[in-house]
């Protein structure tokens, strides 16, 4: 693996990141269950993982807080339009 610096290691991560929430946000056709039976994971276990990393780093946040930084939009109105 490439040696890269920790804070540019950081900075990368954090990119792909935002770029799969956004894609997540943008394929609003694709359940969270159907993404839980491929990839083991959805939407609403990354949701949770934010929140664990921010307990970790000190900032208290809500599921339903954590929940509305990956849907970007609360989740009931999320569910209320895109869930089927």
């Amino acid at each position: 693996m490439a040696d890269i610096p920790d804070s540019k290691r950081v900075e990368i991560e954090a990119a792909a990141f935002r770029r799969l929430v956004q894609h997540f946000r943008d394929r609003t056709d694709v359940q969270n269950l159907d993404v839980m039976n491929l990839a083991g994971f959805c939407r609403n276990c990354l949701s949770k993982w934010y929140r664990a990393a921010a307990t970790e780093r000190g900032v208290e946040l809500s599921d339903p807080e954590a929940r509305e930084v990956i849907y970007g939009m609360p989740y009931d109105e999320w569910k209320q339009k895109f869930q089927k």
